[in-house]
């Protein structure tokens, strides 16, 4: 079970929002991720919330400088368009890519980058928001926009077009600390078999045992906790301990 930092960018700066709106500035991208780093993340994810708005990702300079200092896997999102633009990202130092908005535009790119990198270096991003009693919507451009799909037959189509993994954010609980959607993430993981992070809503320890033991996720991806310093690393990775998870061993 991986424990995921999250790093949401907007330009130069590490945004935090509520339900992907209110977006605050809270800093320097990289100086956080160091600090994650340092602090015994397994896994990094930086996100460009404007990427697809711009028809541009500018994470490049920032995971360049990330690279000279952090050496965990980090996930790169936002305005993946191409070959040629996933190969800018992994040419930067990115492990895995990560897609939402323009997976939904061409399903087919997911079987394109999946052949020429690797199942396992590309992520599906899914921003669900509820519709209604086990019934989720697929949402893109950062929760901007609805699309016509279905969540779990996305999942599903994604999972036949070669990709490895899920990054599965709750829009509806987003930023908000209320605990992750455990609903969305046991009706994503029960029709899948790739690993599944859990993303959106994360505040207390016991959100660890209900997104993992309940949900069936494999990560869970933090971000508000962690900024404004309300839970540590530490503090989840003892939890994820006492629960019996099977964690990485890191010495802090």
């Amino acid at each position: 079970m991986r424990i995921i930092a999250r790093l949401d960018v907007k330009g130069p700066n590490l945004i935090k929002s509520i339900n992907l709106e209110g977006l605050r500035v809270m800093g320097n991208p990289n100086d956080f991720a160091k600090k994650y780093y340092r602090d015994g993340a397994d896994e990094l994810i930086f996100m460009d919330l404007v990427a697809s708005l711009y028809n541009r990702n500018s994470l490049h300079e920032i995971i360049k400088l990330a690279c000279e200092d952090i050496f965990i896997p980090f996930t790169v999102g936002g305005g993946i368009r191409s070959l040629d633009d996933a190969l800018k990202i992994f040419d930067s130092g990115a492990d895995k890519i990560s897609l939402n908005t323009n997976a939904v535009q061409n399903p087919n790119i997911l079987s394109i980058l999946s052949k020429r990198f690797g199942s396992q270096a590309i992520v599906l991003s899914v921003e669900a928001k509820k519709k209604q009693k086990e019934k989720w919507d697929v949402y893109v451009e950062s929760g901007r926009e609805k699309t016509d799909l279905d969540v779990i037959d996305w999942v599903k189509q994604a999972q036949d077009l070669g990709i490895g993994e899920i990054l599965l954010t709750s829009v509806d609980q987003e930023g908000t600390t209320e605990g992750f959607d455990v609903d969305l993430i046991k009706s994503v993981t029960n029709v899948v078999d790739v690993p599944v992070i859990a993303s959106g809503g994360f505040g207390k320890l016991d959100d660890l045992e209900k997104a993992v033991k309940i949900g069936g996720a494999d990560a869970v991806a933090i971000a508000h906790v962690l900024h404004y310093e309300k839970i540590s690393l530490r503090d989840i990775r003892n939890k994820a301990i006492e629960l019996n998870l099977d964690v990485r061993k890191f010495n802090q």
